[in-house]
C-alpha cells in the first residue's frame, strides 16, 4: 500500500488477535448443576428485599429514630421495590408501637364556628361518638314526652294560676281605686289610659272645656292620681310576666333535668376519668336546659304548601341543633394494631389534610362539626405517612402544606377556597391537632437532588436518604435470593414452577439487564414480568415446569414486542435508503454505533460517520455543533479532537487544518461522547489517506492522550451492527471496537456469541487510539522518535506529513498575500 509517496507496510494477523475477544469473554453464564434444587418448589419464598443492605438499614434506623425532623427520603428507580420494603420493613416496627389516640370534635358552646378537639385513648373517641348518638336520639324522644305528661301539666297549671291570681288581684285593686274617683281604665297597646267619668260615662271634650275651673282641677287631679296608680300596676303586672316566665322556665328546666339527668349523669360516670369529656358534658346539659323550646316542639301535619314549607324548616333547623349535640370521630383508630402506616397513593391537598364539607339545604351551603373530614396526615399522626415524592410535588399546594405541617408540627383544617377567594366565608375554624408522625417520601435520585438544591427547607426535614442501588453483587448468595425471589413470584402469582435451568436464564439475564458480569440488577419488578411471561408460554406449550427455552422465548417476544423502530431501521439500511456499508474500506469514513432508547426497549443503531479536511487555520467542527444539533456531551467530546491533533501533531508547526465531520443522514439531536474515537478514527484517516474496513463499527470515548474510555449501552450497540452485518450477509472481516474497559459489562446475545465463535464476527476491546488504529487499518500507527518525529510509513508519520504540508503552504500563502498588499 502506497499513500502520500510512502510505502505502508501491513501488520500481521496477531496483532488483531491479541485485541479480539473470545466467545467465552462475551458472557457470564450460571451453571445449573451448581444450583442445589430441582425447581423452584424446594426453594423458600423470599422474605424481604435482596441487594439493598444500605437502604435497609436507614430505613430502619429511620423508622426508630425519635428526634423530629427525621424524616426518610427513598430514593431508587421504579421497580427496585422501594414501596415494597418501606411496607415490610416500617409495618414490623409500626406494629411494636403504642396505638395513637383517637381525636374528636364537638361543639364549642361559647364560639360555635370554632369546633373543639379533644384528644382520647384509642377507641374512647368511637364509643363516645356512639353514646352521644344514642343520647342525641333519648332527647329527641324523652323530652317531648316529659313535657306531655299530667304532672307538668297540673304544675304548669298551679304556676299560671298563682301569677293569674295576683295579676287579677292587682287589676281589681286598680278598677276599685279608679271608681272611688270616677274614673275608668281602658287598656291600650302602649298601656294603660285614666279616662275621667261623669254620670258613668266619660266625660267628651266639649263638655270638659265648658266646666268650671275648680272642676277642672279636681278632675284632673283625680285622673293624674289614677295614672299613676295604673303606671305602677303596669309595672307590677310586666314583672309578674317576667315572673310567670321564669317560673315556667324553672319548671320546664326542672322537667327537663329530670328527663335527661339519668342519662346525662350515666354519660358522666361512663367517661369520668375524662375531664375534658366531664367539661363537654356540662355544656351540652345547660345548652340542653336553654333550649328547650326547639328540642320540645313537634312536627305539624299541615296540608297548605307554605305551612308545608315552614314545618320543614322548622324541621331542619331542630335537626341541626340536635347536631350540636353529636361528636364527630375525626381520628379513629379503634381498629389499629401500633402504630398507623398510611399510603397516600393520590396526595392532593384535601387526601392530605382532611376538608369541611358543605350541603346544600334550600339552596344554600351549610356545614357543622360532623362535615369535618380527616385526611392521611391525620390519621397517620403517631405512626408513618408514605408518599410518592412526585405525585405530592405535582398537586398544587400538597408539598407547601406538608412542610408546614412538619415545621410547625401541628395541622389545621382549611378549605383552599378560604385562602384565595376574594370575599371570606363565613365557615368553621376547627381547633388544631398537634402533629408528631414520621413521613417517608419514595422518589428518584434526581428528584431529591432537585428538592435538595432548590428547597431550603427539604434538607431541614428530610435528613435521612434511603437509596435503592440499580444492581448487586453477583454471588452465590445473591444467586440464591435470585432464585428464592422467583419461588416468591410463583406462589403469589400462581405461576408455574421454573427448573433450574431456567431460573440460571433468569439470572443470566438480571446481569444483563444491569449491563455487567459481575452484578446482577436489583429492577425485580422486570424479573417478576420476566417471570410472569416465561410461565404463560410454558403453559402455551404444555410445559408443566418453565424451562430455560421458555425464559428464552419470553425475551425474544418481549424483543418482538418492542422493535418495531429498530426493524425498519434495519430495512431501510437493507435498501439502501440509510447508506451503511458493511465490507470494502474507505478513506475519511467509519460506521459509529447509537444507541437509541424508546422507552421499554434500547437498541443499536449504525451511523456512518465522515470527515472532510483542507488547508485551514486549526479548526475542527463539526456539522452537529455548528447546526445545533448536538448535546454539551458530545460537544465536549468532539472538542477534545482538537486537543488531540495538538498534543500530537502540533508541537513543530502549527495546526493548519480545517476539517468538518459529521454523523451522514441523522437528523436528531447527537449526545453522548461515546463517538469520539470514532470521530478522531475517521479523521486520522482523511488526513493520512490510509483507508478504514467498513465492516468494522466502533464505540469509545476517548481523552486528550488517546486513551479510549468507557461508554454506556455496549451491548446494544454490538448487538445493532451484528444484526445490520447479518442482513448484508456475515463475511467474517466484520466485528465492532470497544473499549477495553466495557469488556466486563458484555452479557451479549447468544447468536451473536455463536457467531464470535463460528468466526464469523469479531468483537474487540482497545485500551488506546493505537491499538483502534491497527485494527481499522492494518497499519502501524508509529510510536514518537527522540526528535518528536514519526516514522514516515507509520499513520501517525502520514497525518504528520500532511500537517506540515499544510502549514508550509499556508505559511507561503500568507507570504505572497502579505507581499502583494
Amino acid at each position: 500500500m502506497q499513500s502520500n509517496g510512502a510505502i505502508i507496510k501491513k501488520l500481521p494477523i496477531s496483532a488483531k488477535k491479541n485485541l479480539t475477544l473470545e466467545a467465552t469473554d462475551l458472557y457470564r453464564s450460571v451453571n445449573p448443576d451448581d444450583l442445589k434444587f430441582e425447581d423452584t418448589a424446594d426453594i423458600k419464598p423470599l422474605e424481604g428485599t435482596i441487594g439493598q443492605a444500605r437502604a435497609i438499614d436507614t430505613i430502619q434506623m429511620g423508622a426508630k429514630f425519635s428526634s423530629p425532623d427525621f424524616h426518610i427520603y427513598v430514593a431508587g428507580m421504579t421497580g427496585s421495590g422501594r414501596e415494597t420494603t418501606v411496607r415490610e420493613l416500617v409495618a414490623k416496627y409500626a406494629a411494636e408501637l403504642p396505638t395513637p389516640p383517637d381525636f374528636i370534635y364537638v361543639h364549642n358552646f361559647s364560639s360555635p364556628d370554632h369546633p373543639v378537639a379533644i384528644e382520647l385513648p384509642a377507641g374512647i373517641g368511637t364509643n363516645f361518638a356512639r353514646e352521644m348518638d344514642d343520647f342525641s336520639a333519648f332527647i329527641r324522644r324523652e323530652i317531648p314526652k316529659a313535657f306531655e305528661t299530667e304532672n307538668y301539666e297540673k304544675k304548669r297549671r298551679d304556676t299560671l294560676s298563682r301569677i293569674h291570681h295576683r295579676r287579677r288581684k292587682l287589676l281589681d285593686e286598680l278598677s276599685i281605686y279608679a271608681k272611688e274617683r270616677n274614673v275608668t281604665i281602658e287598656v291600650t297597646p302602649s298601656g294603660f289610659i285614666s279616662v275621667p267619668l261623669i254620670r258613668g260615662k266619660p266625660i267628651p271634650t266639649e263638655e270638659f272645656e265648658n266646666l268650671a275651673p275648680d272642676d277642672k282641677d279636681v278632675i284632673e287631679k283625680r285622673t293624674h292620681e289614677v295614672q299613676a296608680i295604673a303606671t305602677t300596676t303596669l309595672r307590677q303586672l310586666r314583672s309578674l310576666d317576667k315572673e310567670e316566665q321564669e317560673q315556667i322556665r324553672q319548671l320546664d328546666r326542672e322537667i327537663a333535668r329530670f328527663a335527661i339527668g339519668g342519662a346525662l349523669d350515666e354519660l358522666r360516670d361512663e367517661f369520668k376519668t375524662y375531664s375534658a369529656i366531664g367539661s363537654y358534658l356540662d355544656q351540652v346539659e345547660e345548652d340542653l336546659l336553654e333550649n328547650l323550646a326547639i328540642l320540645r316542639s313537634q312536627q305539624q301535619d299541615d296540608t297548605d304548601a307554605a305551612d308545608i314549607m315552614m314545618a320543614k324548616t322548622q324541621k331542619m333547623a331542630k335537626q341541626d341543633h340536635f347536631n350540636r349535640y353529636r361528636v364527630n370521630v375525626f381520628v379513629d383508630n379503634s381498629q389499629t394494631k401500633g402504630a398507623p402506616l398510611i399510603f397516600e397513593q393520590n396526595p392532593t391537598y384535601y387526601n392530605l389534610f382532611g376538608r369541611i364539607s358543605f350541603r346544600s339545604t334550600f339552596g344554600a351551603l351549610v356545614t357543622d362539626l360532623l362535615e369535618i373530614e380527616c385526611g392521611s396526615v391525620q390519621r397517620a399522626n403517631g405512626g408513618f405517612l408514605v408518599i410518592d415524592a412526585l405525585e405530592v410535588l405535582r398537586n398544587p399546594f400538597s408539598w407547601e402544606a406538608l412542610k408546614r405541617v412538619l415545621l410547625s408540627k401541628k395541622v389545621q383544617i382549611e378549605n383552599l377556597g378560604e385562602q384565595f377567594t376574594l370575599f371570606p366565608v363565613a365557615t368553621l375554624r376547627p381547633q388544631g391537632i398537634k402533629m408528631g408522625l414520621k413521613v417517608i417520601l419514595i422518589g428518584t435520585p434526581w428528584i431529591y437532588r432537585l428538592l435538595y438544591q432548590m428547597d431550603p427547607e427539604f434538607p431541614t426535614l428530610f435528613k435521612l436518604r434511603a437509596d435503592f442501588g440499580p444492581e448487586m453483587d453477583w454471588d452465590s448468595g445473591n444467586i440464591m435470593s435470585y432464585a428464592a425471589f422467583i419461588s416468591r413470584c410463583v406462589r403469589e402469582k400462581s405461576l408455574l414452577n421454573f427448573d433450574k435451568e431456567a431460573v440460571s436464564r433468569i439470572i443470566e439475564h438480571g446481569a444483563r439487564l444491569s449491563s455487567n458480569q459481575r452484578k446482577l440488577s436489583t429492577h425485580l419488578s422486570k424479573i417478576a414480568d420476566l417471570a410472569a411471561e416465561a410461565s404463560h408460554w410454558a403453559r402455551e406449550t404444555g410445559h408443566t415446569l418453565v424451562t430455560g427455552a421458555d425464559v428464552d422465548f419470553a425475551i425474544d417476544k418481549k424483543i418482538f414486542r418492542s422493535n418495531i423502530v429498530e426493524t425498519k431501521i434495519h430495512e431501510w439500511i437493507a435498501d439502501g435508503t440509510i447508506m451503511i456499508d458493511t465490507d470494502g474500506a474507505k478513506v475519511g469514513q467509519i460506521n459509529g454505533i447509537a444507541v437509541i432508547d424508546i422507552g421499554d426497549y434500547m437498541f443499536g443503531r449504525p451511523s456512518r460517520i465522515t470527515a472532510s479536511i483542507s488547508i485551514g487555520r486549526g479548526t475542527v467542527r463539526s456539522i452537529e455543533r455548528e447546526t445545533k444539533l448536538s448535546g454539551r456531551i458530545h460537544s465536549k467530546g468532539f472538542l477534545i479532537l482538537s486537543g488531540y491533533l495538538r498534543s500530537t501533531y502540533a508541537q513543530e508547526w502549527p495546526l493548519s487544518l480545517g476539517a468538518t465531520i459529521t454523523f451522514e443522514q441523522s437528523y436528531d439531536e447527537v449526545e453522548g461522547d461515546s463517538a469520539s474515537s470514532t470521530e478522531l478514527y475517521a479523521l486520522l484517516s482523511a488526513l493520512s489517506g490510509i483507508p478504514i474496513l467498513q465492516g468494522i463499527a466502533v464505540t469509545g470515548s476517548v481523552n486528550q492522550h488517546g486513551e479510549i474510555q468507557a461508554v454506556g449501552g455496549v451491548n446494544e450497540k454490538i448487538e445493532g451492527f451484528f444484526s445490520v452485518c447479518r442482513e448484508n450477509g456475515l463475511t467474517g472481516n466484520q466485528g465492532v471496537i470497544i473499549p477495553r474497559s466495557n469488556v466486563p459489562n458484555l452479557m451479549l446475545r447468544k447468536d451473536v456469541r455463536n457467531a464470535v465463535e463460528a468466526g464469523q464476527f469479531s468483537v474487540c476491546a482497545v485500551q488506546t487510539i493505537n491499538e483502534g488504529i491497527r485494527l481499522l487499518t492494518g497499519v502501524e500507527p508509529g510510536e514518537r522518535r527522540p526528535d518528536g518525529r514519526f516514522p514516515v510509513e507509520s499513520l501517525h508519520g502520514l497525518v504528520q506529513e500532511k500537517l506540515d504540508s499544510y502549514a508550509r503552504t499556508l505559511q507561503i500563502f500568507q507570504r505572497l498575500s502579505k507581499n502583494a498588499s
